[in-house]
């Protein structure tokens, strides 16, 4: 079976299996996406979903959170690890969005780029969520079950892995095939344990199992 073939059977499995899987973050605004995947590094998204409340309440706009002291912010968020650089990487990135984009997001992968702390995974992960635009978010989940499954050979920087995928994935399914991984990931293809193959739906087609 070719890469794109494998490909396209596991985005159909995944899709019966998690037809509702999507971003795990909490947001009911851009931006405030954009501040909880900068939280989310070395975290998991259900701490940030409870921290992020805090910060929201204290700082409920672009503006309110851009004008905050990095201290305060730091105080909020330390509950989800490196404080002192997810809170000066999101007053930076709320300034940013005030002072060049009127409070709004950017709906340019170069320009999100240029935020402080967004790297190609949050920048496709606002392209998919946000704007509905072909994304590829490649997350310890999805790096971790890709090589295992055999759509890429032993790739494990995360671009590299983004531009092999891009090879084999359709546009259109990148950014929910993603959020699948993630869900398959932490309940199936596990990483701190001993992955879960009896129950897996892509078990006669993973290439650790063949």
């Amino acid at each position: 079976m070719t890469k794109e073939k494998l490909a396209l059977e596991v985005i159909e499995r995944l899709k019966k299996e998690y037809p509702d899987a999507g971003c795990t973050l909490d947001y009911d605004e851009a931006w405030k996406l954009l501040v909880s995947v900068r939280l989310a590094a070395q975290c998991t998204d259900a701490r940030v979903n409870v921290v992020v409340e805090g910060l929201y309440e204290k700082y409920p706009s672009v503006e309110a959170l851009a004008e905050a002291d990095v201290g305060d912010i730091e105080a909020i968020v330390r509950p989800c690890g490196l404080g002192r650089s997810k809170a000066r990487d999101i007053s930076g990135c709320m300034k940013q969005l005030r002072d060049e984009h009127g409070g709004k997001i950017p709906r340019d992968f170069d320009a999100l780029l240029k935020l402080p702390g967004v790297g190609r995974k949050s920048a496709n992960l606002i392209m998919g969520d946000v704007f509905g635009e072909p994304a590829i978010v490649t997350d310890t989940h999805c790096i971790r079950l890709v090589n295992r499954i055999g759509l890429v050979d032993g790739i494990k920087e995360p671009k590299k892995v983004e531009m092999a995928l891009w090879k084999i994935i359709p546009p259109e399914e990148g950014s929910d095939f993603c959020h699948r991984l993630v869900y398959h990931g932490r309940d199936v293809c596990t990483a701190r344990t001993k992955p879960y193959c009896e129950k897996c739906c892509l078990q006669d087609i993973c290439a650790k199992n063949i």
